[in-house]
């Protein structure tokens, strides 16, 4: 049993904007964290301004009350709470650098996608890799975008461990005046539904590239929670109230928000850039392009009916002009 973590030693792992706004919010109620950010230049702009130089500018911190490290090692040795933020496509290179003993650890995913090349869910990978109890790992999820976060606008995060009591106690490390929080058993479900909804991200900014309008979003999107609810349920087949805002709130923020990367992304290769000009043009990591791909060959073996993915992965990975393969999709839509 995991005690209370409001009072035990947190770590934020990763950089980039998600991790910087959660480190905002741990830090309304943690008087002193620990930050394991990679590169020793970044950690010294950072002590240096009070701000992260490269992400959410908006966001200012007391960096008097951030231990930080450029040492993996160091980071995890000092802390019992492992929040890890980190873009999916480095985890598992992050993560494979750690010789410290994890089984004691609580490590709470904030990642939006699945582990390259295991393709698996986060906390699976956790569990296996590291021996760590799945009472002890959680995941982070919700409509909530960092941009937001900085802004300090009203948000709410999902909470979610398979220990429903170790979640609650969690949860109270994200409550603040501007964010609210819930909780959830569901971790399977609310990881692959973190995957899918940026890969329908996508398809919602390809679609407003080619000038599809709000009435055939509105059906994208339905149509997006439908398959997330058929794959979670083949995943794992336990109750779960997919209009809840951890699956539904966030494929509709996701989908809609003039925050959402991935939205961005898709809109380029709407107007006709090839995917490494896109990734290029952003400098930030497009979740859904890897997550189509995960998805994609976590399928194979399930084969669910997953028409949106199935077209994203033609334009994506099968090089295939978006314009005829969004055409063709809209016939198996309803």
């Amino acid at each position: 049993m995991v005690n209370d973590s409001m009072y035990r030693k947190i770590a934020i792992l990763g950089s980039g904007s998600w991790a910087t706004a959660l480190a905002k919010i741990v830090m309304e109620n943690q008087n002193e964290i620990n930050w394991f950010i990679r590169r020793q230049e970044v950690i010294d702009e950072f002590i240096a301004s009070g701000k992260n130089p490269t992400y959410l500018g908006a966001a200012s911190f007391d960096v008097g009350r951030i231990h930080f490290s450029s040492d993996i090692n160091q980071t995890v040795a000092q802390s019992d709470v492992l929040i890890l933020a980190i873009p999916s496509p480095y985890v598992k290179q992050s993560l494979t650098k750690i010789r410290r003993d994890m089984t004691h650890k609580v490590v709470i995913s904030a990642v939006k996608g699945m582990i390259p090349d295991e393709n698996v869910i986060v906390t699976d990978y956790l569990h296996k890799r590291f021996g760590i109890s799945m009472d002890q790992l959680g995941v982070i999820a919700g409509p909530c975008h960092a941009e937001e976060i900085a802004l300090e606008r009203l948000s709410y995060l999902t909470i979610g461990c398979e220990n429903r009591q170790n979640a609650e106690i969690w949860s109270k490390l994200f409550r603040t005046q501007y964010v609210q929080t819930t909780t959830s058993a569901d971790v399977i479900g609310l990881e692959y539904s973190s995957v899918m909804k940026n890969i329908y991200a996508i398809a919602a900014g390809m679609c407003q590239a080619l000038h599809y309008g709000d009435n055939f979003q509105a059906v994208l999107l339905s149509n997006a929670i439908q398959e997330i609810q058929r794959f979670a349920t083949a995943m794992s087949n336990v109750p779960r109230d997919i209009t809840a805002s951890g699956y539904l709130g966030d494929v509709l923020v996701t989908g809609y928000s003039q925050f959402s990367r991935n939205r961005q992304f898709g809109q380029m290769l709407g107007l006709g850039y090839s995917v490494k000009a896109a990734q290029m043009e952003m400098e930030m990591v497009a979740e859904g392009y890897y997550g189509t791909k995960a998805i994609h060959l976590a399928n194979e073996r399930m084969q669910v009916a997953l028409p949106i993915v199935d077209a994203m992965y033609e334009i994506l990975y099968n090089r295939q002009k978006a314009k005829p393969i969004i055409k063709s999709l809209t016939a198996k839509l309803q």
